[in-house]
């Protein structure tokens, strides 16, 4: 069981577990702009709902809990080289709601490797932590340095 000081808090304590949990994310397409993800737990029980297309004009994923209340917001920052998306608390955009940013490592790359900076250390002293995977399996590795914390 993990204590408070290696449990990390990004979004609130209601989304950190002492112990390990699959998720199962079902994707279903509304229309052509539009598609929504729901995220379950193992039992089925519906536990986030993310909206957002491909060909959604505003560039920005909405991240809902089972009541349908906004939890994160992504938006994509315009004109950015390595994909850069900016992460908030609920739907806000203000600088006091920024959580964190996620970018692919390389701008050149062909495989799922994504940068997470913390809002705390946003760009200082490289990313916080790092991403790998890959969306055909839907299989990811979440790295803090040397060590995976999330699979």
């Amino acid at each position: 069981m993990a204590s408070d000081e290696q449990m990390i808090k990004i979004v609130g304590d209601q989304f950190c577990v002492p112990y390990t949990m699959q998720l199962v994310v079902k994707r279903k397409v509304e229309s052509f702009s539009n598609v929504h993800y729901d995220v379950f737990d193992t039992t089925g029980n519906s536990l986030l709902q993310v909206d957002g297309g491909v060909w959604n004009s505003k560039k920005k994923r909405v991240i809902k809990d089972p009541a349908g209340f906004p939890v994160i917001t992504l938006r994509k920052k315009a004109l950015s080289w390595k994909k850069q998306w900016q992460i908030y608390q609920g739907e806000s955009s203000e600088k006091n709601h920024f959580l964190c940013s996620v970018q692919r490592s390389n701008a050149l790359q062909m495989k799922n490797n994504l940068d997470v900076y913390l809002a705390s250390s946003y760009m200082e002293d490289g990313p916080d932590f790092h991403v790998t995977g890959s969306f055909t399996s839907m299989s990811f590795k979440v790295w803090k340095g040397n060590s995976v914390i999330a699979e």
